[in-house]
């Protein structure tokens, strides 16, 4: 936690000083406008109950309350993009960028049978009949920019910290070359073989694509639909301990706060967490990837088509917590459910 915390205050001096941008990027001033924008949409705070501790002194014991709250945090940045280390977000580009394609095209590059440079390539059908479109793109989560704000906010007992540290890579699919390329193992999992299994949407009705195997490789015909289906891939990935992947998984401590943390990530499930898209269109609101868009004539995808191939999100998950007010935690009372 102390290295993560010494990288990404090296990283945050670079990163707050504005870089210009063109089009198909974004910037972190840009990225906190918009998240703040969306905050009274997406973070949802409300208090929700009580928690009850106990305080020991020389004088004796007591038992005191304090209030438990809840509301979403914007953990991570989630970028897709078609060129390795061309990662949209300008800042973190110039910074990480490099460092990426270096380690890709290094000792990784000499194992992978596909080429480093093959982002963003298709295959189309070999009859008229088919429709494929089988499309491979990089994927990074970054720590947000206002993530570690929280934790210096939550000593007035009103915020939960988030358990990411801003501006820290948590996931860059060019480190993790031989998983989010060759799909080695995820290729194996049950979610991998069965259809229905983890799919985004309402399979068989209609489907973005299975989270399963977490590659960088989708098939689907709208290229947003495929870019969400990466970033949820890279979500699932980073919220769970244990994984096949070369990754940072997102924890963090409590602090001065009683912190009940939101867990893995699940597709079309809002209690686990929300995006909120940012570019290339900016949304002041937050919804779950999966809608049912086949009574529409543009579809999901309409309005959110990249001409450089490049989508970014905030991913916001939920916190409950309540300030410590005694050395021992007794219990809490939920007054109403949440999220």
């Amino acid at each position: 936690m102390i290295r993560q915390r010494c990288l990404s205050f090296c990283l945050a001096i670079a990163l707050w000083v504005p870089v210009a941008g063109f089009s198909g990027t974004t910037t972190t001033p840009q990225i906190v406008a918009q998240t703040t924008t969306a905050a009274f949409s997406c973070m949802r705070w409300m208090p929700i109950g009580t928690c009850f501790w106990l305080r020991c002194s020389w004088t004796g014991c007591s038992v005191r309350t304090s209030i438990k709250v809840g509301h979403y945090n914007p953990d991570l940045v989630v970028s897709t993009y078609n060129e390795l280390g061309g990662n949209p977000w300008t800042e973190i580009r110039a910074t990480l960028g490099l460092a990426q394609k270096t380690a890709a095209t290094g000792l990784l590059g000499a194992l992978l049978p596909v080429p480093i440079d093959s982002a963003g390539n298709r295959t189309e059908g070999t009859s008229e009949r088919d429709h494929k479109n089988l499309i491979y793109r990089e994927t990074d989560a970054i720590g947000h920019p206002l993530s570690s704000l929280t934790g210096i906010v939550a000593g007035t007992g009103l915020l939960c910290p988030s358990e990411t540290t801003s501006f820290f890579p948590y996931f860059q699919s060019g480190l993790d070359a031989l998983s989010w390329r060759q799909e080695i193992p995820e290729i194996f999992y049950p979610a991998s073989l069965l259809p229905g299994l983890r799919e985004l949407g309402t399979w068989p009705l209609q489907t973005w694509g299975g989270v399963y195997p977490r590659t960088g490789w989708t098939t689907q015909a709208e290229e947003p639909k495929a870019a969400a289906l990466n970033a949820q891939r890279a979500g699932d990935i980073v919220t769970r301990t244990g994984q096949p992947h070369v990754y940072v998984p997102v924890t963090g401590s409590s602090g001065s706060m009683k912190v009940w943390s939101p867990g893995p990530l699940m597709e079309k499930d809002r209690s686990t967490g929300t995006w909120q898209m940012l570019l290339p269109l900016s949304e002041s609101s937050c919804n779950v990837f999966g809608t049912n868009d086949l009574a529409s004539l543009t579809g999901w995808g309409g309005g959110r088509v990249d001409s450089e191939g490049d989508y970014v999100w905030n991913l916001w998950r939920p916190y409950k917590c309540c300030e410590r007010r005694g050395q021992w935690f007794l219990f809490d009372i939920d007054w109403i459910a949440y999220p």
